[in-house]
């Protein structure tokens, strides 16, 4: 999930550096962490392959417009995060995204993370995709909390405890589900650029739909 800059940055920059500390005082090795130079042609396979879909639904980018006028949906794609320019866009996706939210979570999640499940499993590769997953979802607890006051398609759902809960346990499952994802790619192509490269198209997918959406939805609500 997108992080933007501040204390959830810093947060996940000084997790990063800890768990860097730990597999390294573990004995885990370049190759345990996804990060082995023989693996980077597969990673760099897998990841564009994962790039590719991601780019591909772009497509869905019209409908997603189309579905903003209309005024009991417009709320959900209207994230105040949006409100910037195109070149505080480029930004957030070189920078916010890639190098501050992709890279760290990444190496955190399905580098050491899943190295260590692995390890504690003997191998059985679903079962620590599972268990970093969860980890994943429960992670994404906060940044959920913070998007709520900056989107007010989520008004509605969030006046009442019950309603946060639903967000909250909604967004779960979807970054669980990322997570299964992301742990596949990680494993199977045996290096975490994969992961890294379809973790940054997701999320600056839906930067991008969002910011499209508040900036020229009106192209289309006029026709």
């Amino acid at each position: 999930m997108f992080l933007p800059l501040g204390p959830s940055a810093v947060g996940i920059s000084v997790l990063t550096v800890l768990l860097a500390l730990f597999a390294r005082q573990a004995g885990a090795t370049h190759d345990d962490l996804g990060l082995g130079r023989a693996e980077m042609r597969a990673g760099l396979l897998y990841g564009t392959a994962a790039f590719g879909i991601a780019a591909a639904i772009e497509n869905v980018v019209l409908f997603l417009v189309a579905v903003s006028v209309i005024p009991a949906t417009s709320g959900f794609l209207n994230d105040t995060r949006a409100h910037i320019s195109g070149g505080r866009l480029l930004f957030e996706l070189a920078v916010s995204i890639t190098l501050l939210t992709a890279i760290p979570e990444e190496f955190a999640f399905r580098g050491v993370l899943l190295w260590s499940a692995l390890e504690l499993t003997r191998q059985r590769r679903w079962r620590a995709i599972l268990i970093t997953s969860a980890l994943f979802g429960l992670w994404h607890i906060a940044p959920t909390l913070h998007t709520m006051s900056g989107n007010p398609g989520y008004g509605g759902l969030t006046g009442s405890v019950g309603g946060q809960v639903l967000v909250v346990l909604i967004n779960i499952g979807v970054t669980f589900t990322g997570g299964l994802v992301f742990g596949w790619l990680r494993v199977w192509s045996e290096s975490l650029i994969a992961p890294v490269m379809a973790h940054a198209a997701v999320d600056g997918l839906a930067l991008t739909v969002a910011w499209f959406t508040v900036h020229h939805g009106s192209l289309l609500s006029a026709r």
